[in-house]
């Protein structure tokens, strides 16, 4: 079953960290919108500092399970969590994510694509296609840097919310712009939307979404620390540790000319053939993605992190999990959290969105 990792929420004005300097120049919505479209800045490092409080069932914490793949991304979804991002051009990334006694690594250099894990010494490599590794958006996957949510979020969202720029707020060190959307449905069980804007420039700082009604973000990304010079060559170059599981895989051909898989655990997983995509009704705030009955398996042993167009086996840890946390309502179940409610229908199909369950019952009878 698959379960957006961000979708668009929000923040009141003021919520993130006041600013201590000296204001910045008065600008419109409009003009902080073209500040994030036309900004420059394509070589960074930094930490980012991510919380979730989205409702979700927790992973364990001990056991077979605590940790495994089949419960990673729920453990990534829920919680703080700590990166390191490196940035320099379109071909070269590196995301590290901290956990506790290891670490999980996405590297990009080139047409070179590598995931590794600390925990288990596991590795996985695939080779991008020359035009693939050439594109700025390819990154590795895992945690979304505040500039990836929020191209996605103003590209879905925008033109059905209310714009306004807030009190200037203080990330990393750095003034920037509070931009804030507010959905104009009252619909959507989202209350509204912040990007912090780097009043220099222009580059998104952080991300903060909030559920309609309360008062904390339901989740949030942002960097603690960030220099915008270019990193040090070596901090792309991977190696596989001695002794290390390395396994290589393929590159689909419908992903020879497209883009990386969506953030997931381990996003080599992510890479193999797709037969079935998901559909969309309604726009903006309101949008319910629909997907096939064959993304729902019960019973199924399969395990593997969901993505935008497939599903989560209900087999895996994390399914089971999920699965437990539904509650029944007519015609299957209903899976809730702060931002997003997922319905799963008796006859496999899976319906989701920010929106009421009402609005997912009247999108499954369409279809």
């Amino acid at each position: 079953m698959a379960v957006p990792a961000v979708v668009a929420g929000g923040v009141l004005v003021g919520s993130l960290p006041a600013s201590a300097g000296d204001p910045l120049p008065a600008k419109t919505p409009q003009q902080v919108l073209a500040m994030i479209a036309q900004h420059q800045e394509k070589s960074l490092s930094g930490t980012l500092e991510q919380t979730s409080e989205l409702g979700l069932p927790q992973p364990p914490k001990a056991g077979p399970e605590a940790g495994s793949p089949d419960t990673a991304f729920l453990e990534l979804l829920s919680g703080p969590h700590t990166a390191r991002v490196y940035l320099d051009g379109p071909e070269k990334a590196r995301i590290q994510v901290m956990d506790r006694l290891a670490e999980r690594n996405a590297i990009k250099r080139g047409s070179d694509l590598w995931f590794y894990n600390s925990k288990d010494n596991s590795a996985a490599h695939a080779q991008l296609p020359a035009r693939a590794a050439e594109h700025q958006h390819n990154r590795p996957g895992m945690m979304r840097t505040p500039e990836e949510l929020a191209d996605t979020l103003l590209a879905k969202v925008g033109e059905t919310s209310d714009v306004s720029v807030g009190a200037d707020v203080k990330v990393a060190g750095r003034a920037a712009y509070n931009l804030v959307l507010a959905p104009k449905s009252a619909v959507t069980l989202m209350g509204s939307l912040a990007i912090s804007v780097d009043g220099e420039s222009g580059l998104p700082l952080g991300v903060e979404l909030k559920a309609r009604g309360h008062a904390e973000p339901a989740f949030r990304v942002a960097f603690t620390s960030l220099s915008l010079d270019a990193p040090d060559p070596s901090v792309f170059e991977f190696s596989p540790p001695p002794g290390a599981t390395v396994r290589e895989i393929p590159l689909p051909e419908h992903r020879a000319e497209g883009s990386l898989p969506p953030a997931s655990e381990d996003p080599s997983k992510d890479l193999g053939p797709k037969s079935e995509r998901h559909s969309v009704t309604g726009t903006g705030w309101e949008s319910v993605v629909e997907l096939p009955a064959s993304a729902w398996q019960p019973g199924s042993t399969s395990a593997g992190p969901p993505s935008e167009d497939n599903g989560l086996e209900s087999g895996s840890g994390a399914g089971a999990l999920l699965e437990q946390a539904a509650v029944a309502v007519p015609g299957g179940k209903l899976l809730s959290t702060a931002l997003v409610n997922v319905l799963i229908l008796d006859d496999g199909r899976i319906f989701a969105g920010s929106v009421p369950l009402e609005r997912l019952q009247s999108a499954a009878a369409k279809g």
